[in-house]
């Protein structure tokens, strides 16, 4: 028996990329706008209330809006826009993150998708506060590396387009107010008391990214070494489908080691590395963009709502 599912959205990047991952599969039955209809609330609330899931990839007002709209119990929400991941009454889309996590997704009627940095930087800060390695009010420092992707219809035409600029073909480095719109989401989710400050950068190649934190283990008080935390991670995602904690290198292994941020494009993996020395401890995630961190991480959210197999459709 096939579910209804309506896409209010199905014209942006994750819309789009949700669509190509329901190819092939008979459980599902596609609700579909008319290009003419497409912003009609309406004709938006006729179909999101037919459906038995809605996914919203649409941005945060409009996404509020969207949730208004429903008048049927029976309908079961996911939002791919950032309104809803601080709020409590909705399940944080990330399984792996912890038990709580996976039974709130499971029977939550509305499910809010983690932002793409937000599943990088949460994967590794998470299991840090969780497991004790690093205290709630600890100083963290991000930064990371993204494709073009995520950053809309118009700067990807610019990357794409005959008349790039020159400073496009250079790493661009954003947010530089420490104001980024997945901060909220990143510390209410890692447990966190403070904001933690974040360096992201733009790269000129389509997706793909690494988030990366690095610990000076002096800060902490306590002994805390690379394989300490290496073991700590992999406990922590043990049994894990879409998550691969990486093997510990040495440090002959590290010197002629490059971490690509690309090598995931595509895939809807994500891979944990510890790197450094018990002195300096460098952690990274390495996901795609718009798999783990976008419409991959929703249709694994929509698989776990269903009672299937989580990673149907996406390996």
């Amino acid at each position: 028996m096939s579910v209804k599912i309506y896409i209010d959205g199905q014209e942006g990047t994750t819309g789009l990329k949700i669509l190509e991952r329901f190819e092939g599969r008979n459980d599902i039955e596609l609700l579909r706008i008319s290009e003419e209809l497409r912003k009609d609330p309406a004709e938006r609330a006729r179909l999101i209330n037919m459906s038995d899931y809605t996914f919203l990839c649409l941005p945060d007002a409009a996404a509020k809006e969207a949730v208004s709209f429903v008048d049927n119990d029976h309908v079961r929400v996911i939002d791919a826009s950032t309104a809803h991941r601080t709020n409590p009454d909705w399940a944080y889309g990330f399984p792996e993150l912890s038990a709580e996590h996976r039974e709130k997704i499971k029977t939550s009627n509305r499910v809010a998708v983690p932002g793409c940095y937000a599943s990088g930087f949460n994967s590794i800060v998470y299991p840090l506060v969780k497991n004790g390695i690093i205290p709630s009010d600890f100083p963290v420092f991000a930064y990371a590396t993204s494709g073009y992707s995520g950053a809309g219809k118009k700067a990807i035409a610019v990357y794409e387009g005959d008349e790039k600029p020159e400073e496009f073909n250079s790493p661009r480095q954003y947010a530089l107010s420490q104001q980024h719109k997945h901060l909220p989401e990143m510390k209410a989710i890692s447990g966190l008391d403070f904001t933690p400050m974040f360096n992201p950068i733009i790269c000129d190649y389509f997706s793909g990214m690494v988030v990366s934190v690095p610990l000076q283990t002096r800060m902490l008080g306590k002994s805390v070494t690379a394989e300490k935390v290496h073991e700590m991670y992999a406990k922590h995602y043990e049994g894990a489908k879409l998550v691969e904690v990486m093997p510990l290198m040495s440090a002959d292994e590290q010197k002629t080691f490059f971490l690509a941020s690309n090598t995931l494009s595509g895939l809807n993996k994500m891979q944990i590395f510890v790197f450094g020395n018990d002195e300096q401890i460098l952690l990274c995630s390495r996901l795609d963009n718009l798999g783990k961190g976008a419409s991959g991480a929703a249709v694994q959210c929509l698989n776990i709502m269903m009672g299937i197999e989580e990673t149907t459709g996406l390996v």
